[in-house]
């Protein structure tokens, strides 16, 4: 899902964002790879550790695209992988879940990874990685952004709220956008499903307790 369903997500809560000329299409759901079941059916987790969403978004440059891949804590809402490039490939996705496992702090909790049916999901490769990992694997079986609505709202704040809605003027400036946006959404920015705490203390909360 990219950010033609943020749009829709957010028309349905009655409010309105401006409109973009320019659209990059991210989603590609028509593909020979298998699509996994959807394990998660929309679901809570119930703690952090448990449901990693996954998501693309794009962002405007003066050039041209750049995709930025997220990998959330469905749980704490945490970003703990993310990646930009400059294409769509798969690798950009692979380097998004890589960061995600080396920040992982709760390796013994079942762990379900939730995406997308797209082609960057279902590729042997991202699969491969998955497994290699011991984590299960869920995908949504349609289009509906509420399938994967953790991940809508990641991508809608990091773009409305965040400052990632803007046309930046290079790769490298993009980058340092993405890195800024990612540490104020982690560490800064309190969210309401986290009972007004930060992604980044919910996250750590059961790990500070046990080794405390």
């Amino acid at each position: 899902m990219g950010r033609d369903a943020i749009f829709r997500l957010v028309r349905s809560n009655g409010m309105l964002i401006r409109s973009r000329k320019r659209y990059a299409r991210t989603t590609d759901s028509y593909h020979r790879f298998r699509i996994h079941p959807d394990l998660v059916q929309r679901r809570h987790a119930q703690r952090a550790g448990e449901i990693w969403v996954s998501d693309i978004t794009y962002i405007s440059t003066l050039s041209g695209f750049n995709y930025l891949s997220l990998v959330t804590d469905a749980y704490s809402r945490k970003i703990i992988g993310h990646h930009l490039s400059t294409d769509l490939k798969a690798s950009g996705c692979i380097k998004a879940l890589d960061k995600a496992v080396n920040n992982r702090i709760y390796p013994t909790v079942v762990l379900i990874h939730h995406s997308d049916s797209e082609t960057k999901y279902c590729c042997d490769d991202y699969v491969s990685r998955l497994k290699q990992e011991h984590i299960l694997i869920s995908m949504t079986q349609t289009g509906s952004p509420y399938d994967n609505a953790i991940a809508e709202r990641v991508n809608g704040i990091l773009n409305m709220e965040l400052n990632l809605y803007e046309v930046f003027k290079s790769y490298k400036q993009t980058g340092k956008a993405v890195e800024s946006a990612v540490e104020r959404y982690n560490n800064i920015r309190l969210h309401a499903s986290c009972d007004y705490q930060t992604p980044e203390n919910v996250h750590k909360k059961d790990y500070v307790n046990k080794y405390q």
